[in-house]
């Protein structure tokens, strides 16, 4: 089967699960980047994130065979990263607070044109605002994280994060909400009124 961009995450997992190597190509391109964004956000080791982020798709091609599309295809993907994670902090007997480093795509950002008169400055100006988010996003307690960069990161429904994380949607809209909250209560000073 032929991956075109019409063609499901669930379908190609399939495909993929009967042999077609494209498909999982396809699923690869498709959940790269969100995969190791997330991974990136919950663990403070690069060098880990890279190992974590390979575990992720053995894993995905180990249980190739044994996939049921019982839930949206992201969904699964992220459970293995979330189980992926929770392996990780057990075995270094630690919790990691976020980096949010996104230096590796800093010069794609960069490169962006902006007005000429004003490149200098609003690179300068974005720069710190990021740096300001992710220090936000880093202070928020491992759970809450959890739950918004799922929801951020990912795009997963408050469902899907709730049987991902194994909590109750209620759970997870409190977690989002404080979230949420926090976040704006930290970057509250970055709020300009217009008149």
């Amino acid at each position: 089967m032929p991956a075109s961009a019409a063609t499901s995450d669930e379908d190609l997992m399939l495909a993929y699960a009967a042999g077609d190597a494209a498909a999982f190509d396809a699923l690869y391109a498709r959940h790269k980047g969100g995969v190791y964004r997330y991974l990136l956000r919950q663990c403070r080791q690069g060098v880990a994130v890279d190992e974590l982020f390979q575990d992720v798709w053995m894993n995905l091609i180990r249980a190739r065979a044994s996939y049921t599309p019982t839930a949206k295809f992201a969904t699964y993907l992220y459970r293995l990263a979330h189980n992926r994670l929770i392996d990780h902090y057990r075995a270094s007997g630690q919790v990691s607070l976020v980096s949010a480093d996104d230096e590796a795509h800093e010069n794609s950002v960069a490169a962006i044109p902006a007005s000429r008169g004003l490149e200098p400055e609003m690179r300068a100006e974005n720069r710190q605002l990021g740096e300001r988010l992710k220090g936000a996003v880093a202070s928020l307690p491992p759970p809450q994280r959890d739950a918004f960069l799922l929801q951020q990161e990912a795009g997963l429904s408050l469902n899907e994060i709730a049987e991902l994380t194994g909590v109750g949607v209620e759970t997870v809209k409190s977690r989002l909400r404080y979230a949420v909250n926090k976040l704006r209560n930290d970057l509250s000073d970055l709020r300009t009124v217009e008149n």
